[in-house]
């Protein structure tokens, strides 16, 4: 069985050889393996780094993007171009251990589908990155109709059958934790504890972070229209009960329907609901602009694979 795997780099000039050196501790000559590097535009070092590994090693392979598509492109344009019976994703940080992939390998030759990694804790990231990610998977396990367990990496071994059935699914949004759930198959799971960055700092900011999650929840859910329709009906009733409300006391009391403050407020409540649901129809109908385009996930500006181009 020949194993890819494939690995999304943007800016890790420092951590490429790190990372070379230590799957080839762990694989070794025991395995039949190629490594897929996905250059995801970066502006320093790393394309450079990886050509000179090539250039000693001929399992060493690399696809470098025109620009950077992010991480969810990479893994994408990895699993086209790779030629594996067996793909792993991994990725260049050190943060996924290599030397658990011995284990799911094992996992796959027994009879599993998908070997996969969660981390168990979420030691050394920012008490509010835990607290907002913990929730983030609560609200899209209430929301969707997949199930992607708390701590749920990238990081996993596929049988080449599910590669095929994730490369199948043509979106431009992609949102890999929820497509590698939809598709399913028999999947093992391998928890380990939370490993910080050898070198280097993350990529991933606050406000990245809150967009890949709007991400996730738009592309797998339809419960936001939902409850923009709910939240119209509540304000609509609500309106009509405070319309029945001022004339009975006209007609009753006599009273005048004065009140500026309240007319002002329910003026606010009224627009801010209306620019609520607005917003939530725009999120799906800005996708699905961006879908019917049918513009490539990525562009190719450097690689040294010459087949398996699809």
């Amino acid at each position: 069985m020949k194993l890819t795997l494939i690995i999304p780099c943007y800016n890790e000039e420092d951590t490429i050889s790190d990372l070379y050196r230590e799957v080839l501790d762990v694989l070794g000559e025991r395995y039949d393996f190629e490594m897929l590097f996905v250059d995801d535009g970066s502006r320093d070092g790393t394309l450079s780094k990886i050509v000179k590994l090539s250039e000693s090693d001929d399992r060493v392979k690399y696809l470098s993007f025109s620009r950077n598509f992010g991480k969810e492109a990479a893994m994408l344009a990895g699993m086209k171009f790779s030629t594996g019976d067996y793909v792993c994703i991994i990725d260049s940080d050190l943060q996924h251990p290599p030397s658990m992939i011995p284990e799911m390998v094992a996992a796959l030759d027994e009879g599993y589908d998908v070997a996969a990694s969660r981390r168990t804790n979420r030691k050394g990231e920012a008490m509010f990155v835990s607290f907002f990610s913990r929730c983030f998977y609560g609200i899209i396990n209430k929301m969707a109709d997949i199930n992607i367990k708390e701590g749920a990496q990238d990081f996993r071994v596929m049988k080449r059958k599910v590669v095929e059935g994730i490369i199948n699914m043509p979106e431009y949004y992609r949102f890999s934790k929820g497509i590698f759930s939809w598709v399913g198959f028999r999947t093992k799971w391998f928890e380990h504890e939370n490993t910080s960055r050898v070198k280097g700092k993350s990529k991933w900011s606050p406000f990245k972070l809150f967009k890949y999650a709007i991400d996730g929840i738009v592309s797998f859910s339809v419960v936001p229209l939902r409850i923009a329709l709910v939240i119209g009906v509540i304000v609509s009733l609500a309106g009509f009960v405070y319309f029945i409300t001022v004339v009975y006391d006209a007609i009753k009391y006599g009273a005048d329907s004065s009140g500026f403050t309240t007319i002002i407020s329910l003026l606010m409540l009224i627009g801010g609901t209306i620019l609520l649901c607005l917003g939530i129809l725009g999120e799906y109908i800005a996708r699905m602009y961006i879908e019917v385009k049918r513009r490539p996930a990525f562009l190719i500006s450097e690689t040294n694979i010459t087949n398996n181009i699809k």
